[in-house]
């Protein structure tokens, strides 16, 4: 089967509402791409940019989601809330999560979960550092972060997600996993899921993220286990997100 890529944007902790409308202009001016689009974005801007976006082509999504369903968890947002609101997709794991706030293996499937039951699609991420690459560690670690979510909402729920094999050492630094290097952890995550699941294996969309950019994009989405990309920086001009989608 052929899988319809994906192209994520994450704005990250970026945006403000004059920024976020001259993006969704601009973005209405090009010619719609042929992959699927979504858009994570900040969660107070997330309303706002759900009606600006109809018509887009584009789905909503946030980039973070609380493990909680609801009651007295004072600054957590619930997926049950951004479904609500329009979301279908959420980030779940992504490294500055898991470094600078502490989320554990434990914590991302837990969210995976809870993502899951309200009805939203998690881009579920893994990746390792430089350190873990350098020693060699990059398939343990990532198939270790895979097998803690897969422990919680079972292979056959991956049908309902994305993965996306972030490294580390490559986001936000300019450097990027060679398009070999990033086959070979995407094709060997696909065998990890296929130990469990053969045909969502088949299915199952895994992007890639780490300062992709209109340059190296094409390379990268031509190998034959890269079914998209998670995009972070390039993603703040409607224009460079709109080359890597046209990619």
């Amino acid at each position: 089967m052929t899988r319809r890529r994906l192209v994520a944007a994450n704005w990250k902790m970026n945006g403000s509402l004059a920024a976020n409308a001259a993006w969704v202009a601009r973005w209405r001016s090009l010619a719609l791409p042929a992959c699927e689009v979504a858009l994570c974005a900040p969660f107070v801007y997330l309303e706002n940019l759900g009606k600006a976006l109809e018509g887009c082509g584009i789905s909503l999504g946030a980039e973070n989601v609380s493990e909680y369903e609801a009651g007295a968890y004072t600054g957590e947002v619930s997926a049950a809330m951004l479904s609500d609101i329009g979301c279908r997709w959420v980030i779940v794991g992504h490294s500055e999560r898991r470094i600078l706030f502490g989320e554990t293996d434990a914590v991302v499937a837990a969210k995976t979960r809870a993502a899951l039951a309200a009805g939203l699609s998690p881009i579920i991420c893994v990746g390792e550092t430089l350190e873990q690459r350098e020693s060699s560690q990059t398939l343990r670690v990532v198939e270790t972060q895979l097998a803690a979510v897969i422990s919680v909402i079972g292979a056959a729920a991956l049908a309902r997600c994305a993965l996306a094999y972030e490294p580390v050492w490559a986001i936000g630094t300019g450097r990027s996993a060679t398009p070999e290097i990033a086959q070979h952890v995407h094709s060997a995550l696909r065998e990890a899921v296929a130990r469990f699941d053969p045909a969502v294996a088949r299915e199952l969309r895994i992007l890639y993220g780490g300062s992709v950019k209109p340059g190296n994009a094409a390379a990268l989405f031509a190998q034959p286990d890269i079914d998209g990309g998670l995009i972070g920086g390039a993603a703040l001009q409607a224009e460079d997100f709109h080359a890597v989608c046209a990619a």
